[in-house]
């Protein structure tokens, strides 16, 4: 039935009803009380657009042999952003070996931002000057070694990036908590406190040498 056959039989229908009653309405009256009772109506019969029928995460599904709504990445399927080609950069690996220098330019901005991610994310176990004295430690937890020993002096850049995308040893891994970014960032300060702790004065800036060769000691 066409909507205007139906809009012509309900008015019809509320006409004699209304004559029944002794009640007189205009045509241009029973029409908005039609929409009115079409508002009222229409939000049971309407097809649930907002609400479709949908499979939850993980849900169970008998149209699929394994039994899951979800469906498995076809091969080779690369998301937006994380094609990763840079192999360096998201691994700190070259052809399967750990690189031995920290991709890029290295900033006093980079050594910050390396700083403030390794005060949240490191020092509690590593402690603030990488002597592996973090409060956990003193609450009882297994010691890391110390970023100041001669083994960890010597090891590659590329090292310390993946012991944080990784894990090692009782270590959790960090790569779902700390981007790649902020990874080398860390990298650099640890460095950084690496060279705090042990350099001498050959390692001075010649322009900077110099004023420290006349200083006075106190």
């Amino acid at each position: 039935m066409k909507s205007s056959e139906w809009e012509d039989k309900l008015l019809k229908s509320l006409s004699r009803r209304c004559e029944r009653r002794g009640l007189l309405y205009s045509r241009f009256s029973l029409g908005w009380l039609c929409v009115a009772v079409a508002c009222v109506t229409s939000g049971s019969c309407k097809p649930q657009m907002g609400d479709q029928p949908r499979y939850e995460a993980y849900e169970a599904s008998d149209f699929f042999p394994d039994g899951a709504a979800m469906r498995p990445l076809p091969l080779h399927t690369v998301a937006r952003g994380q094609l990763h080609a840079d192999e360096i950069f998201f691994t700190g690996m070259r052809n399967g070996k750990l690189v031995a220098e920290i991709p890029g330019q290295i900033t006093r901005a980079m050594i910050v931002r390396g700083h403030e991610r390794f005060n949240i994310h490191c020092a509690v176990c590593h402690g603030f000057s990488g002597a592996g004295d973090g409060m956990i430690v003193q609450r009882g937890f297994p010691p890391p070694p110390s970023f100041h020993s001669d083994r960890l002096r010597a090891a590659p850049a590329g090292h310390f990036f993946d012991v944080m995308t990784r894990g090692y040893g009782v270590m959790y891994p960090y790569a779902s908590r700390v981007s790649p970014e902020d990874r080398w960032a860390i990298v650099a300060y640890v460095r950084a406190i690496q060279l705090s702790q042990s350099a001498t004065l050959a390692d001075v800036p010649e322009a900077e040498r110099g004023k420290l060769e006349t200083k006075e000691p106190p």
